[in-house]
């Protein structure tokens, strides 16, 4: 990635969600897959996307919509038991409590194929977020500027979509479904279980950040990689980003 693509991000600060905020200007830029193969990502539906309030909730896809349908054979995970609905259509998480901090060692996203090693990511000299390395497509990424997965606040995990090679990491992100688990292996040897609340897609140019990387007090993830139209000039115009809260903890 061209080191003048890349938005600078403050310092690290000791308010995580200053960082994060000023984060999601950068996401757009060094998540870009490169396109130079022929297969798209797919990408979410309105079915997966947190309800409008006072608006019916959309319908499910029709058979027809193979862009944003899941891959053959994948059979989303349903939601942890006793996992109750929040205001917002988020897992309320009051029976699970958070845990101590501790690094991710990987993650697991079974409904779409994710087995993963995760990279920490920090900041460079020059306060820009540094991406997973481009010539292993298969690893993931955490931001180590902010909470860990499972304990308080709001985790991102972080990840190619694809790269000169083909597919990456999150190429199926867009295909994953409400209810679906996210599970993430800590190095203190627990496995912090996510359950997906929303699948959602922004364009760039008006990532909502506050909404995104905002803290709701409860122990949250967020999964963030690239989606939307392709253009060579650009890259992809808009970002693919996984709601999920903390439901089990192994």
């Amino acid at each position: 990635m061209d080191a003048a693509h890349r938005t600078p991000l403050p310092k690290r600060s000791t308010a995580p969600s200053t960082v994060l905020v000023v984060c999601a200007l950068a996401i757009g830029s060094w998540l870009v897959g490169h396109g130079a193969h022929a297969e798209r990502p797919p990408q979410p539906s309105p079915a997966q996307a947190f309800p409008t309030p006072g608006l019916p909730a959309p319908a499910a896809p029709t058979s027809g919509g193979t862009a944003s349908a899941p891959p053959a054979g994948a059979s989303p995970t349903a939601a942890a038991p006793g996992a109750a609905s929040g205001a917002d259509g988020s897992a309320a998480s009051a029976q699970v409590h958070p845990l101590p901090p501790s690094d991710p060692a990987g993650v697991r996203i079974p409904a779409i194929g994710v087995d993963a090693p995760l990279a920490k990511l920090d900041l460079d000299a020059a306060g820009a977020l540094q991406p997973p390395p481009p010539d292993n497509p298969r690893l993931a990424g955490w931001y180590g500027g902010g909470p860990t997965p499972g304990s308080t606040g709001t985790a991102v995990i972080t990840g190619h979509v694809d790269t000169r090679s083909g597919p990456a990491v999150f190429f199926l992100l867009g295909a994953l479904t409400k209810g679906s688990t996210i599970e993430v292996d800590r190095t203190d040897g627990r496995t912090a279980v996510f359950t997906v609340d929303a699948v959602e897609s922004y364009a760039k140019k008006d990532f909502p950040d506050q909404k995104v990387y905002g803290n709701s007090g409860l122990p949250e993830l967020r999964v963030i990689t690239c989606g939307g139209l392709y253009t060579k000039a650009g890259g992809y115009e808009n970002n693919i980003v996984v709601y999920a809260t903390l439901s089990a903890v192994r």
